[in-house]
């Protein structure tokens, strides 16, 4: 029955190899994710730049076009200044020239203050552009690990399925039966170490004929409150 112990021992440690690296292989989607998630997160920010050094750009083309429209009313409005008869209708026009003018003047300073605007913002997406590029570059090189990562895990699993199936093997089907069914029920564990009547596996106490039945090694032994089978540290043979 030592033996056994030992082959179940064997087998325990092989699987709670394997549970941690399904467990890392589980997380590997979440890690991936958030690394697209990194970059994607950085390309919106520079598509929100390019969106505003578009709308500046296209405020400036809008004052351009007005600008060349007051420009055109008061070339006109000159031309009919040479129609006009009376003093006050002449009074009239050039102080309709004059406010003309001085919008002129206020279409001027808001180009100058969208061409300071689109400058500004094309010099903020060039910066991020190259921010972009590294940071592109940087998840690149993270998700290839990561991907390499999770292919060695599926080859260290594979190899130790391979070591698993040597040491399952010689091992009594009914044996075998209970402990796949203890590792399904008690979260990965089948086996526990029993320590100065505690079992390791609950931290609950352990009977003392348990304790006896153990050393004795006739038979298996489960804890009466977690049912996982009981092992002492060093077992005899």
């Amino acid at each position: 029955m030592q033996k056994i112990i030992k082959q179940l021992i064997q087998l325990q440690q092989i699987d709670t190899r394997i549970l941690e690296k399904r467990r890392l292989i589980d997380k590997m989607p979440l890690r991936i994710s958030e690394v697209d998630s990194s970059r994607e997160t950085v390309k919106a920010e520079l598509e929100k730049l390019k969106q505003k050094a578009e709308l500046a750009s296209k405020k400036k083309k809008e004052r351009e076009k007005a600008l060349e429209d007051v420009r055109i009313r008061i070339s006109k409005m000159k031309v009919r200044t040479q129609d006009i008869k009376t003093n006050k209708e002449y009074q009239a026009h050039l102080k309709e020239i004059e406010s003309s003018e001085k919008e002129i003047s206020s279409i001027e300073d808001q180009i100058l203050h969208l061409m300071g605007e689109a400058d500004a913002s094309l010099l903020e997406q060039q910066d991020m552009e190259k921010s972009v590029q590294k940071e592109i570059e940087r998840t690149g090189a993270l998700r290839k690990e990561l991907e390499t990562e999770a292919t060695e895990l599926q080859e260290d699993i594979a190899l130790l399925k391979q070591e698993r199936q040597a040491v399952a093997a010689p091992l009594d089907a009914g044996i075998y039966n209970l402990y796949l069914g203890l590792l399904k029920t008690c979260n990965g564990l089948a086996l526990a170490k029993a320590q100065d009547e505690i079992c390791l596996g609950c931290d609950m106490n352990i009977p003392p004929r348990f304790i006896v039945e153990i050393i004795k090694g006739t038979e298996l032994v489960q804890c009466p409150q977690c049912y996982r089978i009981l092992y002492l540290e060093e077992i005899p043979g």
